[in-house]
């Protein structure tokens, strides 16, 4: 019998894995087998992460506290694992942040730090794992966490420099993925809509925000702990060998209308 979503023996690299969906999508990784690397600011919160996981699945993991915005630090991140490991096979590149505020009392300094950390961190990861692991592999991974609001304006929660941001990751997926391809190595973006997670918590548990969200999802309800994890399990899995350049979103249907 075949099992598609086999990754014993993969090493994962997840980015923004101190808590939220980057936490639960290395779980889901795990799950199958994969050998999980989260990667963030707190070490202490890594290291408890890392235990948890290995834990519960049995998997090997190796936290690494690392700024994505430091091109050095980073460098040296995906040194570390390959001094170890002597491969990287998939990465999810999680990490980010959210300003919201109307789009005129938006400061230089919330764009930039919005773009540096959304944009320009998940290239220069993207960047240093291709370079020193994926394309010598001529093989890889590489899953963008982009958002739904990557693909379409809002109107309840203005945070203009988030929407650019994550609109470049859409469109940063699709450079990657048209330049990469050749060697192996598929780049694809999950866009995701309203999920609880330490930095949404408190908009969507507002009364205001549960009654737009009936309104705005098809489905009417935010999405589940879990409801991601099938998605990140598919795009770093060999099932997904000719999926590429995609943006997935997993959305209830938000930007379907």
């Amino acid at each position: 019998m075949k099992s598609y979503f086999d990754l014993k023996g993969r090493v994962a690299i997840v980015t923004g894995c101190s808590t939220g969906l980057g936490v639960q999508m290395a779980k889901a990784l795990a799950n199958q087998g994969a050998i999980i690397v989260p990667v963030a600011r707190r070490l202490e919160k890594l290291q408890e992460v890392a235990k948890e996981i290995s834990d519960e699945y049995g998997v090997e993991t190796f936290p690494i506290r690392c700024d994505i915005t430091d091109t050095d630090v980073v460098n040296d991140m995906v040194k570390q694992v390959m001094d170890k490991y002597g491969r990287i096979d998939i990465l999810i590149n999680n990490a980010g942040t959210g300003a919201v505020a109307p789009a005129e009392d938006i400061t230089d300094e919330q764009f930039a730090n919005e773009m540096n950390i959304d944009l320009f961190g998940s290239f220069k990861v993207a960047r240093a794992v291709a370079k020193n692991a994926m394309i010598p592999a001529k093989y890889g991974r590489i899953i963008n966490i982009a958002s739904m609001y990557g693909l379409v304006g809002n109107k309840i929660a203005p945070a203009s420099p988030y929407h650019a941001a994550k609109g470049g990751v859409v469109n940063l997926t699709r450079a990657l993925a048209a330049e990469w391809g050749k060697y192996g190595i598929t780049v694809n973006s999950i866009c995701p809509g309203y999920f609880w997670t330490p930095l949404t918590k408190d908009t969507l548990d507002s009364d205001w925000f549960k009654q737009y969200a009936v309104g705005a999802i098809p489905l009417e309800r935010y999405g589940k702990e879990g409801e991601l994890d099938t998605t990140a399990i598919f795009l770093s899995s060999e099932a997904s060998s000719y999926v590429n350049g995609v943006m997935i979103p997993v959305d209830g249907g938000y930007t379907c209308i």
